[in-house]
């Protein structure tokens, strides 16, 4: 990720509904949840204020849509939120690992659920 694309990606992040969104979808894992679920999840969001940050977030590559009959399933796009920490954390260590061990321990656990029942 370039610094043009996480500038986009953390614009795009720094509004609460927005940034609520991206987290249900990663919960939501790779099938993604409908528009309308978003909505109720987010303690029924308008519709139109509900396009509006989906199409803020799809523009900022943080999210895909597809359709599914009648329906427009929305997801999370991981390559993307990878990026974006990679884009944080590539510098940080500059020879010292000590220095990112908390941060990359948080994310083992956060993607391992066995180390977060653990932990």
């Amino acid at each position: 990720m370039n610094e043009p694309q996480a500038l986009a990606a953390f614009a795009a992040l720094s509004q609460d509904t927005r940034l609520r969104v991206v987290r249900r979808l990663v919960q939501a894992g790779p099938d993604g949840m409908a528009a309308g679920a978003i909505g109720e999840a987010l303690g029924g969001a308008s519709t139109s204020r509900l396009s509006f940050h989906l199409s803020h977030l799809e523009h900022a590559g943080l999210i895909q849509s597809r359709r599914e009959g009648r329906f427009i399933i929305y997801s999370a796009v991981y390559p993307a939120l990878a990026g974006l920490v990679g884009f944080l954390m590539k510098d940080c260590c500059q020879d010292h690992p000590e220095i990112c061990a908390p941060a990359v321990a948080a994310l083992e656990c956060a993607c391992n659920p066995n180390m977060a029942e653990s932990a």
